[in-house]
């Protein structure tokens, strides 16, 4: 079939979760047998979210081509179990980086290179050409921000002009927010038709209607909403706040979501989605009792998506372990070797998260020594395994000056440093190895055996690296490095064999966890938290 594209915009406040119903969408349009990608267009003029804080936008996702993107990517990952590209997510910034390009190089022939049409192009291309090299049949482009805002009117534009050229392969949903007034008890439906009258103003007339709310939205109230909106009855559909997010395609496919999308599509629905390892999934949740408790020792740890794709492998594998997780989050810079014990105390598992800098880092080290002289399940990421290697250079290699020349740059121990073709780079974005990368595992070794394989594939996001040099002297004093890049011999995963489960990633296997393919790695993780907390009882 000829590729139909869904635009998704969102209107009255953000933050409503236009990812997780795009997602939602993709995941019930998959499950009926079509082939879709989501894509993200996010309207700020940063090239990627690479150089922004995790204050600033919360947690980087990284996809398997090595471009640093928006995390509601990785929501689209999980829900979809298919991978992204560079191609899924599309800033602003990188838009008029392009068109300046090609107005450089001459290729507007001496025109006025204006919004419309130059801009307007580079973004119907974008989403056009995603379409076309991916052969799929639904392309969902989320539109970032709130209509009305100045920054996504070129993103508007073009959606408004894809109407016409598409004629009739073309959806528009909007998302908007009913908010519930609890001194008068009622529901308000007023943001929703200005949010709506933005869009028409725009050009855009919405196909279909989805309601965010904190009430259940009465049928007289919602067709109240579709008179006055112009949209038909059926086509307004609620989206109620959910238990968990995995649970909002099964709320979205009882109220006939993609069935009305399909039609709207001019295709004609058959049968019912094919959701019974989704509901098996939503089946163990319901059913766990028992609860796990995980330690995250990072430095966002206060920012709710600094570190979304742990929080979401951890819950996955959780529930695949039938258990729910209670992950205490510990800031490192709060950790002392006065309170590490009371901080620590209680868990039956560990996570060092990844980072940049040098905030923090020396609670890292401290928590990492206490969880390895008292045997805690613990588990390493990228700058989380570099600090597994620091904290035992120093604690037992005895080399007590020990560090990262990314912390210390004329440390005498550099244990970990900045890779060679990375020290003549200034610039900061998108200079990491990024992306996935190959890894030969140690056969016989707990990494290897959580995998089921000696080679696996995994994403990265940093610059420096385990020093080599140093390798003979780690594994001979008990920190084994098991993992390897094939290509360069770069040290990839290292363990202590003599303890419980002691692993450190250079990569970021969070990123490749799935609702329907939880990562080995975290699953085999939380299956020694839960022996350990068996046997503590």
């Amino acid at each position: 079939m000829e590729t139909k594209y869904i635009f998704v915009t969102g209107g009255v406040v953000s933050s409503l979760g236009k990812g997780i119903i795009s997602s939602s969408l993709a995941c019930l349009l998959k499950a009926r047998g079509y082939r879709v990608t989501i894509q993200k267009f996010d309207p700020y003029i940063n090239i990627d979210p690479g150089t922004l804080n995790p204050y600033e936008h919360g947690e980087c996702y990284v996809t398997v081509d090595g471009h640093e993107a928006d995390l509601d990517l990785g929501h689209y990952e999980r829900f979809t179990n298919v991978p992204t590209t560079r191609a899924n997510n599309v800033t602003t910034g990188r838009i008029y980086q392009s068109v300046i390009d090609k107005e450089r190089r001459g290729d507007y022939l001496g025109k006025t290179v204006q919004i419309i049409p130059h801009i307007t192009d580079e973004i119907k291309r974008n989403v056009m050409a995603l379409g076309k090299t991916g052969n799929f049949d639904f392309v969902i482009t989320e539109i970032g921000g709130v209509v009305g805002d100045i920054e996504s009117l070129p993103f508007l534009e073009a959606v408004r002009q894809l109407r016409w050229e598409l004629d009739g392969g073309c959806v528009c949903i909007h998302l908007t927010y009913v908010p519930y007034i609890q001194a008068a008890k009622e529901l308000k439906t007023k943001p929703t038709q200005h949010s709506v009258k933005q869009l028409q103003q725009l050009g855009i007339q919405p196909d279909v209607l989805i309601l965010r709310t904190e009430h259940d939205i009465p049928a007289p109230m919602r067709k109240k909403i579709a008179q006055f909106c112009n949209v038909s009855p059926d086509a307004v559909v609620q989206s109620a706040d959910a238990p968990s997010i995995y649970k909002v395609p099964v709320l979205m496919h009882m109220q006939h979501l993609d069935e009305i999308v399909l039609r709207k599509a001019g295709i004609e629905p058959e049968g019912e989605p094919d959701m019974g390892a989704w509901n098996d999934f939503l089946s163990r949740m319901d059913s766990a009792t028992d609860t796990v408790t995980i330690g995250l020792v990072g430095k966002y740890v206060e920012l709710q998506d600094a570190y979304k794709s742990i929080d979401e492998s951890l819950f996955q594998a959780a529930t695949y372990c039938g258990r729910k997780v209670d992950i205490r989050y510990i800031h490192s810079e709060k950790v002392t070797p006065e309170n590490v014990a009371s901080l620590l105390d209680g868990t039956d598992g560990v996570i060092i998260a990844p980072g940049f800098g040098q905030r923090g880092i020396e609670g890292k080290f401290v928590a990492l020594e206490w969880c390895r002289t008292h045997d805690i399940p613990t588990f390493g990421i990228c700058l989380g395994m570099q600090c597994m290697v620091i904290e035992f250079a120093r604690n037992v290699l005895g080399l007590k000056d020990a560090n990262s020349t990314e912390m210390d740059p004329v440390t005498p121990h550099n244990v970990i440093d900045l890779m060679e073709e990375q020290k003549s780079i200034h610039n900061m974005g998108g200079t990491m190895r990024l992306g996935a990368y190959a890894c030969a595992l140690r056969p016989g070794s707990r990494a290897a055996a959580a995998y089921g394989s000696t080679a696996v594939s995994e994403r990265h996001r940093h610059r420096f690296e385990f020093n080599s040099e140093y390798l003979t002297r780690f594994e001979q004093a008990g920190m084994q490095c098991v993992g390897k890049n094939p290509d360069t011999g770069l040290v990839e995963v290292v363990e202590i064999p003599s303890l419980r489960w002691f692993i450190g990633t250079q990569y970021h296997p969070e990123y490749s966890s799935t609702v329907l393919s939880p990562s080995p790695l975290f699953l085999d993780f939380m299956k020694s938290a839960i022996a350990y907390k068996e046997e503590k009882k």
